[in-house]
């Protein structure tokens, strides 16, 4: 692909730093790729822009609070860590910052106490830690972690409500490190009338990692695509097939959902699987399984661009993504969505 077609300019400005007051509220495009239009609406339109017969696929997972906050017990030196996944020997795997070189066998005081990480090793240029005292992933982090909101939301830092709504209402199983961002989009009601008009749901998991928002160079063919941890229980493949066999659609909420799909369906068709997957979606590709894709507006020169252009096509993407920027659509984790039928 030439570059042009999977980079931007976006005006800082546009970059949002809260959600949308009601999360159904937030804009709507929707990309038509069999006649190359873009129209505007508000995401509560989305059962009047959807069919009878339908299935909307939802990634079920829950954003841990994995930033870690604390200060180095030898110097009182400020530590920053974002909790990635416990290894099977009971270790934290942490992304950390801090001044000067911590060494192993130093002790991490976590803000508010009274936890210690104790760095016993590294691993692929992060830390492993052990928590003390020991207890539960979620429990643990539950109690001394905060959101990880990415960056370009307020540098990172969280306030409380940020604990509702960085997360989707449908979370259910721990395990991300950021948020499945097309899903925060839902309410209750706005499932009540998608069921009351015959559109479905099922689920699917996918843990998103860090290594989503990875830059991507030059050359997306020499991308080392991260990998994440993914289920597609066999009633998702039911009710695909059943939704496929009466003339549904298959709607994936986000990039996350399409690629534990498409993941599944690698084989000889979709299954029921579990595994890793460090499937790279990109053009030209084949999709088996969506046939629709809600997303949210992603950054520049990212594996999760690269797959919506390849979903709507680079040239109409470039189009909307363009529109989107005059029209001042939000844009990022918290900004407006995008429906690509």
């Amino acid at each position: 692909m030439r570059p042009e077609f999977w980079d931007y300019e976006l005006p800082e400005h546009l970059i949002a730093q809260e959600p949308a007051a009601e999360r159904d509220a937030a804009r709507l495009m929707v990309v038509r790729r069999d006649r190359g239009s873009i129209d505007h609406h508000v995401f509560r339109d989305l059962q009047e822009l959807l069919a009878p017969g339908d299935l909307l696929v939802l990634n079920d997972t829950r954003v841990l609070p994995a930033r870690l906050v604390g200060r180095r017990e030898r110097t009182g030196g400020r530590w920053e860590g974002l909790f990635l996944r416990q290894t099977p020997e009971g270790f934290w795997e942490l992304l950390a910052q801090t001044r000067g070189k911590p060494e192993i066998g130093e002790a991490i005081a976590i803000e508010p106490g009274p936890l210690r990480l104790l760095l016993r090793g590294r691993v692929d240029g992060h830390w492993l830690a052990k928590p003390e005292p020991e207890g539960s992933v979620a429990e643990l982090l539950a109690k001394h972690g905060r959101v990880p909101l990415p960056p370009y939301i307020r540098k990172g830092e969280a306030v409380e409500a940020d604990r509702e709504r960085y997360q989707t209402v449908y979370a259910r199983t721990n395990g991300s490190v950021a948020a499945p961002t097309a899903g925060l989009h839902f309410t209750p009601p706005l499932f009540e009338r998608l069921e009351q008009r015959g559109i479905n749901t099922t689920r699917v998991t996918l843990h998103v990692g860090l290594g989503t928002f990875e830059p991507v160079k030059d050359d997306p063919a020499g991308h080392a695509m991260h990998s994440e941890r993914v289920e597609v229980p066999a009633g998702a493949v039911k009710a695909i097939r059943e939704c496929k066999a009466h003339g549904g659609r298959v709607i994936a909420v986000g990039t996350t959902a399409t690629r534990a799909l498409e993941s599944a369906a690698r084989g000889s068709g979709l299954a029921e699987w579990q595994g890793d997957t460090d499937l790279f979606i990109r053009p030209p590709y084949d999709f088996r399984v969506v046939d629709a894709l809600i997303t949210n507006f992603h950054l520049p020169r990212t594996t999760l661009l690269l797959l919506v252009s390849a979903f709507a096509g680079a040239a109409l993407l470039k189009r909307a993504y363009e529109m989107a920027i005059a029209a001042g659509y939000r844009f990022y984790s918290y900004g407006d969505a995008m429906l690509i039928l």
